[in-house]
Parts: structure tokens; sequence; C-alpha cells
């Protein structure tokens, strides 16, 4: 059930949480892949750890991104320390602008590159928000029940970081998003930071599980680069065209320095890849030296002396490479002897987008080179054997996978017995179950509200679902207005109902069941008028629970009806 934001039911509303006790849980981010938020709490403090946004799935129809509830942050505002971001990724950081609209957040700790990202954010927003203080893995923060320490992980953006949390009943590890690769292209995963903390003891692990399905070891960055200067290297007389995600600083990085190395300019398409670019050239991930050029540079020289990066690997409607291969884009149009490169994976529910953008680009008479032909894409998360090694670094007393879908915890818990942990010290939680440390034991104790809260444009939780399920009826079924012209002083109908619908049936094959329907509801209007006490609802309700079985008998479905009651009184001159 999907409430208000910040509107709670009495017996509904958040209790306290055991007195002197270290309690952890989700508010996002656990049975899903998105809207990552955790709160670790003792007595009267509270850290958040990430706040980020889920894109909305098929049947959110209207949706722009999903949430997570902030009503126990609201209820215990005041116990609130500060927000403390791992990395700069959207599942991560894309809530911010609305939690900072319905809570007073006191500090926001977060790395260079998902600082200049949340800056940004805000800003778009027009949010006045000064208190974030960026962090590294040197820096130590202190609260009156807590101490932090960062640890340096790998992933797929720069400065991502895990944590390490000191409270009262012991230290608790989150891994944040990672892998482990040994040839990356940016500074290494600090696993000797990683083995002191494991050594001087860890009580909880919670650690990353996306990928806890796969096995072995994710593919090194450094393979990809090798592949795409492969084939750069073998075309080149061609326009290359690679598409991948916007926030995959490395991936952008060796892109641009791999045609720096063949004398190609690089010229940016997408509003996402033009920002991420940007902040990464002014966080020093990425040198520019006059490489990046703009559409109109680039059309002055050889087609073979350029690569175009843009957005739409995920095969976005709107975006870049999409408008390319469907030949609506204003400045690039495709020309036979085009490589196109998809670095990158299809995220879950994109599949059938993808391959229709692929299909259009060979329709083009192009080239299109694939994760599933060429190693062109590696994960920014551990897979099986590395997730294992994540836990005999912390060798934790307990263990809580998050980060990930149901069968992915499912999978990352199983790994952790095999490590040697005891099934009764691993926890797969849902969102809002509450752990808490009881005489010495993590133990289940309770939940607070974690529901699902969707943002429909400047609207935060004021569409539920009822709304999205009439959405979601209309779009099947159509919708189908009943107009009746009255007079309740006089109770007689002055004219037969006017029918008029959309996407229900076509009307001109249709006439005699318009007709029908006319006379169906102007039966229910004489009966409703002729009784005493007329109430316009009553009648409203009444067209409606008419209507609804016999358009269910006559077609096999029901559009939503909106009955508008016009009432000409009387008027005396």
């Amino acid at each position: 059930m999907l409430v208000n934001l910040f509107t709670l039911e009495k017996e509904g509303r958040e209790r306290n949480l055991t007195t002197n006790a270290t309690s952890i849980f989700a508010l996002g981010g656990l049975g899903e892949v998105g809207k990552n938020m955790y709160v670790v709490e003792y007595n009267d403090e509270l850290i958040v750890i990430d706040s980020g946004v889920m894109f909305p799935e098929d049947g959110l129809l209207g949706i722009d991104y999903v949430i997570p509830d902030f009503s126990y942050l609201k209820d215990n505002e005041h116990k609130i320390k500060a927000l403390i971001i791992t990395h700069g990724h959207e599942d991560h950081i894309g809530g911010i602008p609305f939690l900072l609209q319905k809570i007073n957040i006191p500090l926001i700790y977060a790395p260079m590159q998902a600082t200049a990202l949340i800056r940004k954010k805000i800003e778009e927003r027009n949010i006045t928000y000064k208190k974030i203080i960026i962090y590294n893995e040197e820096t130590k923060i202190n609260f009156k029940y807590f101490a932090i320490e960062f640890f340096r992980t790998t992933h797929s953006i720069p400065d991502s970081h895990g944590l390490s949390i000191t409270t009262p009943d012991g230290t608790i590890v989150m891994t944040g998003d990672f892998k482990f690769d040994f040839t990356p292209i940016g500074p290494m995963a600090n696993i000797h930071k990683m083995a002191e903390i494991g050594k001087k003891g860890v009580k909880v692990l919670l650690s990353d599980s996306t990928n806890a399905l796969v096995d072995g070891i994710s593919l090194s960055e450094s393979r990809v680069d090798e592949a795409l200067n492969s084939i750069i290297s073998s075309y080149k007389n061609n326009r290359i065209i690679i598409a991948t995600f916007a926030s995959n600083i490395y991936r952008l990085k060796h892109i641009i320095e791999t045609c720096r190395k063949h004398k190609r300019k690089v010229v940016l398409f997408g509003r996402s890849m033009e920002t991420s670019v940007d902040i990464a050239i002014k966080c020093g991930h990425i040198k520019n030296n006059k490489i990046i050029i703009t559409p109109e540079e680039a059309s002055k020289l050889k087609p073979n002396k350029v690569c175009l990066l843009c957005t739409g690997s995920q095969g976005e409607p709107l975006a870049a490479l999409s408008k390319i291969a469907m030949g609506t884009h204003r400045q690039i149009k495709l020309i036979p002897n085009d490589i196109v490169i998809f670095s990158s994976s299809p995220i879950p529910g994109n599949s059938k987008s993808i391959a229709n953008t692929i299909n259009n680009l060979y329709l083009k008479g192009v080239k299109v080179f694939t994760n599933s032909f060429s190693e062109v894409h590696t994960s920014g998360h551990a897979n099986k054997e590395e997730l294992k090694l994540m836990l005999r670094l912390f060798t934790p007393q307990y263990f809580i996978p998050y980060h990930g879908e149901n069968r992915m915890l499912k999978s990352h818990a199983d790994l952790a017995i095999d490590c040697g942990l005891e099934k009764e010290n691993t926890f797969i939680l849902k969102n809002g179950d509450v752990v808490s440390f009881i005489n010495g034991k993590l133990v289940k104790n309770g939940c607070v509200n974690a529901d699902d809260i969707y943002v429909d444009g400047s609207r935060i939780g004021d569409v539920g679902s009822v709304i999205i399920k009439d959405r979601t009826l209309m779009s099947n079924n159509g919708i189908l207005a009943v107009i009746v012209n009255i007079n309740s002083q006089n109770k007689e109908l002055l004219i037969k109902p006017t029918i008029t619908t959309r996407g229900f049936i076509i009307v001109n094959e249709n006439e005699k069941l318009l007709r029908e329907t006319e006379r169906v509801v102007a039966c229910v209007v004489k009966k409703k008028l002729s009784n005493d006490g007329f109430n316009y609802n009553e009648l409203k309700t009444e067209i409606i629970t008419s209507l609804m079985p016999f358009l269910e008998n006559r077609m096999g479905r029901v559009p939503i009806i909106l009955p508008i009651i016009m009432d000409v009184k009387n008027v005396n001159v």
C-alpha cells in the first residue's frame, strides 16, 4: 500500500527503536536494484547512507522516479547527524534533491566526483544547500556514538568508497558498489586497508549483491580498453560512434585517450554525457587538451577523424543514439561505413528497446559491435569470486547482503555460508526490516515504513496506487465521457446524453453501441430524477455502475467512465 509522503495514520507511525542498541535498516535498495538508502541508528543519533532513485518500470505510467519513503526520517529528524554518500551514481545520489526539500540534513559527506554531481542536481532544482563536505580515504568522522572511516573501492565511477562505522556494539562495514580489478583504469581498491579493518574485527558486513548470480571474476576494465583500442585501430577509415553510460567515467576516460592516440577528435552528444565529461574534467579525471570539439567543428573534418560519444546505450527513445538510428537527429546522419559500438550491457527491462535501436542501425547499413560479440563492456560490480574475497577480507560475524533483487541477495547469503558464516548469522531483509543488537546478538527487531514513493513532475508522493491503476486502465481500455444536461428543479432530462470516447472504440463503426449507451444513461437519469432527495454524486455513481456491466457484456472490457452533469435550472427574469 502506498501512502502520502509524510502523512501516516496513527497506527502506522514509526515507533522509537530499541534504546542502547545499534539498529540497521534500509529504506531502499533491498529486493531491487536502485533507490539505495540505509540507516544506522543508536539512541538519539542517526546516520543515513546514500539517497538514490529508481527509474520506473513500464507499468508506472507518467512516473519520473521512484524514491524511498522518508517518513521515518521526518519523524526522527532531530536524530539525523549526516547523510554519507558512497559514490556518484543516480541510484545513490538521485534522491538527494527530493530529500532536501522535505528533511533537514545537517551535513552531507561525499567524495569529490559525487559532490560535483550533487551540486549540479540541486542547482537545477533551485535548491540552496551549502553543507556538503568532500571526504577522501583519509577522512575520519566522529559523532557521539559513531566513528566513520572510508576505504577506496574500484567501481565504474571515480571516488567510490566503502564505509567502516564503529558503533557501541562493534564495527559495521558497508562496501558500497565495488569490484576487484587488478589492472583498473583508475586507482586500485585499497585491499590493505580492508584487511586491516577486518583484522580489528567486524561485527556486520553489508555487501553489494548486484552480480551475486554471476560466476567467476568480472572482466578487467583494461581488457575493455584493449578491445575498444583494437576496433578503433582496425577501422581507421570509418567514423566511430560509441554509446555508453554517461556515469561510467573511467570508460569515457579511456575512450577519449584511445581517440587521442589514434588522432581522432571526440564529439559529445546527450545532455548527461556532456555534464559527466564536464564534471570529470573539472575533477581532474579526464584531460581535454582540445580533443573534445563541437558538432560544428566536427562537420569540417573527415569522418574518419571523428568519434561520436553519445548516450542511448539502453535504447532510450529520446537519447542521442536512438535518434541517430531513427534518422531524426538534427545534427548527425548515418553513413554506410559507420562503426557503432555499444559499450554497455542491457539493464533488465531494456533489451527490447536496445534490440529496436540495433535493428534500425542495421537497416541503415552500419556495422554494430555489442558486448555479445566483443569485450567492449564490463560490469562495475563484483562477481561471485570477488564477493568471496570481500567476505574473506572482513571475516564478519554477521552478514547482510544488500543492493540487489531477492534472488541476488539469496545467492550472496549462500556465498557467505560457503565462506564459513553460520546460516543463522546471515540476514536476507526487505526494505524497512530492522535488525538490532540485543544482548550482544544481532536479531530482527520489527520494521519501519519503507514504501515506494512516486515522483510525477514536481509532485512527490501525491500519485498513489489508485492513480496508477487508473492510468493503466486508460492506457489499456480507453476513456468514455458521459455528458448529461438536466434541470434538477423540474426533474427532467433536457436532451439525450452525449457520449464521447477516446481509446475505447472506433466511433464510426460502433454507432449502435453508442445509441444503446445513451439509452442506458437516459433511463438511469430519469429514474434518479424521479426520486426525492436528488444527489449529483449518487447520479454519477449510478451511471458508472449501470454502464460497467453493460459495456463489459457488449465489448468484453470496461473503459474509465467519466459522468459530467450539467444542471440548467429555471431562471426568473
